[in-house]
């Protein structure tokens, strides 16, 4: 039997007409249902126990427990939901935390619809989203930066194919969505990920996000 592609969700704000908005925007696509709703964090951390959903989406200033606080008690009891910041501060102190704890995703609430709905389908797939308005400076902020001399001569060592992998990275797709652009499987899109990593010594989801950030104009097609 095939698993279930619905993404289930738990929503977590402290005003319920936000709560609301999510939801409606949520629901009006027919692959995505929110299991439970919540109030503040401790009704949050509840509802993800007592649910087990793909996402959970919260807001980063709750009582009780933060945003960022679910994020670790997530993590730390190992459970497989991924988390989605949705909140109204475009702070990067917040967002280089609540990525470092482990969520999948920050985005803004005055962010566009779809912004809202690729954030949350990115997360259960597992890939990170960034607000555009704030994932550059986000994304540099979290890492050392290189040495650009030394990145730009091993980009040459690249493959085509390994060079149109990034391209894409760099214009924010998912490995999904680069999968269906040039027709080969997500897994084989994984292992070029993996093998720009090792040829450009870089380590981690973020470290290839900010090369082809970084060299997004020499990757252009």
């Amino acid at each position: 039997m095939l698993a279930d592609p619905t993404i289930t969700l738990v929503i977590a704000d402290d005003h319920p007409i936000a709560r609301r908005d999510l939801r409606e925007l949520i629901e009006t696509d027919g692959d995505m249902r929110v299991l439970a709703e919540a109030g503040d964090g401790r009704e949050a951390w509840e509802a993800v126990r007592a649910h087990s959903p793909r996402v959970a989406v919260v807001d980063v200033m709750m009582q009780h427990f933060s945003g960022i606080d679910i994020v670790r008690m997530i993590r730390e009891a190992s459970l497989e939901t991924a988390v989605v910041i949705l909140t109204a501060f475009d702070n990067l102190e917040y967002c280089h935390s609540a990525i470092e704890s482990g969520a999948l995703g920050y985005i803004l609430k005055d962010s566009a619809a779809q912004d809202i709905v690729r954030g949350i389908r990115r997360a259960a797939e597992g890939d990170y989203f960034i607000s555009p308005a704030i994932a550059a400076p986000v994304i540099r902020g979290l890492l050392p930066h290189e040495s650009g001399r030394q990145q730009r001569a091993e980009l040459e060592d690249l493959t085509s194919m390994e060079r149109r992998v990034l391209h894409f990275v760099a214009h924010n797709f998912s490995t999904r969505e680069i999968a269906e652009r040039l027709a080969i499987s997500p897994r084989t899109v994984e292992r070029h990920h993996a093998n720009i990593a090792a040829k450009l010594n870089l380590h981690g989801s973020f470290a290839l996000l900010r090369f082809a950030l970084d060299h997004r104009q020499d990757l252009d097609l």
